[in-house]
């Protein structure tokens, strides 16, 4: 698994547990930590996003891999 992967699947499973977290709780753990929608907070909330945009890639690597 290249590098990039881990980095996107990390932010994805980060991503997951907040939203979890707001689900159960109502609690954002991400703006508890960095504040109320600051600039730091807004960052990791889009390499979130796009982290999660990169991620619908390994569908298809996991459909070329079943081919050869």
């Amino acid at each position: 698994m290249r590098a990039l992967d881990v980095i996107a699947l990390l932010l994805v499973v980060i991503g997951a547990i907040n939203w979890g977290l707001i689900g159960f709780f109502q609690f954002d753990l991400v703006s508890a930590l960095f504040g109320e929608m600051s600039a730091l907070t807004r960052i990791i909330f889009s390499l979130v996003g796009i982290a999660g945009l990169y991620a619908i890639s390994f569908f298809a690597k996991d459909r070329y891999r079943d081919v050869e």
